[in-house]
């Protein structure tokens, strides 16, 4: 386990031509549009973030990349409450970011398909679920 990711969970599944990436970490992601951060502190919690997202990607897949594109990821947070859609997805941006790092690729191509999902997880459960489908 690659260190500072605390929980960890990663695999690399290939059915016939097609591959399935899936990454599980603890990680809280929380509507940032409503939180009341200096900027310094939320520029922090974004790097730290997108770096870990890109770094536990890489752990699982090192050479997976533009070769095969396109695709389509899922990402998934597992939190006690739900956020709405729109605070659900700027919330996820900078894990969406350090996917599109991993991948080499900018988040807005078009060879990449964002879908957003979330789910309850019990009181002080806060995860966050990557499939990257091909």
């Amino acid at each position: 386990m690659p260190a500072g990711f605390g929980v960890f969970w990663g695999r690399l599944e290939w059915v016939r031509s097609w591959a399935v990436i899936e990454v599980e970490m603890d990680m809280k992601i929380v509507s940032v549009a409503n939180m009341r951060l200096h900027w310094a502190a939320k520029a922090r919690l974004t790097k730290t973030q997108r770096q870990k997202t890109r770094n536990a990607l890489a752990a699982v897949a090192q050479s997976f990349g533009v070769e095969v594109l396109p695709v389509t990821v899922v990402l998934t947070r597992v939190a006690p409450r739900r956020l709405d859609g729109d605070n659900l997805q700027s919330g996820f941006k900078a894990v969406r970011d350090g996917v599109a790092d991993w991948l080499g690729v900018d988040d807005g191509s078009s060879l990449v398909d964002w879908q957003y999902c979330q789910r309850s997880g019990g009181p002080n459960v806060y995860k966050v679920e990557i499939e990257v489908i091909t």
